[in-house]
């Protein structure tokens, strides 16, 4: 096989995803230094693979969607890609591209359309695998690397390349305090993972030393409502930029920062891959536990508790992850001002 030269990485679904996609991109690059990476997201995700120095064009797929079916293939077509590798599998983009006749149209086995729409499938199960998440994106390469081998976890947070990270905003640049340890906390999760729950932040907050760390308390608008007790209640020791920062300035900010600490979480993915102190709360329930979606980077660490967890699988409360002791945390963040 000729080596793939236009490549279409393919996933439009959320921040943490797209971030542990990251490193296809930056293999690929390192393999075929020459390659041209394609990336097809979402709008919502832009900022982060702006932020990638692999990525030579983002197409964003929620925009491609409103054009007419004609200009969509037309849109295809003018990429002139030899190969597409669907990461987060999605039929109509699968069928676009076997339209358009791509050469290279690698896919999962596990979905039925892409026996229709793939000329090369990928034997690869999420759900009951005990790979990580990132691994099993990198196994989607296995048609097109010939004989290179596959990088292991040590190597990933080699691979992210998000490089390329604009200056934090004035407005936001005074809320770091280059005297202390700063640390974002990022309680919620938008529904997307089990959380360790405010009253555990409330009992770490006060635990905190205001003289040694600097606390930002970070989320969406909406995640700001549902917080607004505990904002106001330590809002003498914290600083809320809840609903105030776009995920771009997000971005910038937690790379000036130290650390942030979130449960399973695209923000905890983007301080992981910017090699920060990303620290992570995770239940111990397949397919949701940190075998398959812990933070990896050179400074990124979890807690979990070591047992079954399978009463919460039907319910978003969990007292496996929220047994996680504030103490246990506090301990980790005050190593961490040691060094």
């Amino acid at each position: 096989m000729k080596t793939p030269k236009r490549i279409i990485i393919s996933r439009t679904d959320k921040i943490g995803d797209v971030v542990l996609t990251l490193p296809i991109a930056g293999f690929l690059k390192k393999i075929y230094p020459h390659s041209y990476i394609i990336f097809l997201g979402n709008s919502y995700t832009k900022p982060i693979l702006e932020a990638c120095e692999h990525i030579d064009k983002i197409v964003e797929w929620d925009k491609v969607q409103q054009y007419s079916f004609k200009k969509q293939i037309r849109l295809f077509k003018r990429l002139n890609a030899d190969t597409i590798i669907h990461v987060y599998p999605n039929k109509k983009i699968a069928f676009y591209t076997y339209l358009c006749q791509i050469k290279n149209r690698i896919g999962t086995s596990h979905r039925w359309y892409h026996f229709l729409f793939c000329n090369k499938l990928v034997p690869l199960g999420r759900k009951k695998s005990n790979k990580h998440e990132a691994e099993l994106n990198l196994e989607l390469l296995k048609p097109i690397i010939h004989d290179a081998n596959l990088p292991n976890q040590d190597e990933i947070p080699l691979l992210y390349g998000m490089t390329k990270i604009a200056p934090v905003p004035e407005r936001l640049y005074k809320i770091i305090d280059r005297t202390k340890f700063n640390l974002i906390i990022h309680p919620k999760s938008k529904g997307s993972a089990r959380e360790w729950g405010l009253n555990n932040y409330a009992q770490l907050v006060k635990m905190l030393p205001a003289d040694k760390i600097n606390i930002i308390v970070a989320g969406t608008d909406y995640e700001g409502s549902q917080m607004e007790y505990f904002l106001k209640i330590y809002e003498q020791k914290i600083t809320n930029i809840t609903g105030k920062v776009s995920l771009a300035e997000y971005i910038s900010l937690i790379n000036e920062a130290d650390g942030l600490l979130a449960c399973s979480t695209g923000p905890l993915h983007i301080a992981a891959a910017l090699g920060k102190h990303a620290i992570g709360i995770y239940a111990p329930m397949r397919p949701i536990f940190p075998q398959r979606w812990k933070p990896i980077g050179t400074n990124a660490t979890y807690f979990v508790l070591d047992k079954e967890c399978n009463k919460c699988k039907h319910t978003n409360h969990c007292e496996c992850i929220e047994n996680i002791k504030p103490e246990w945390v506090y301990q980790k963040i005050m190593q961490l001002l040691k060094k």
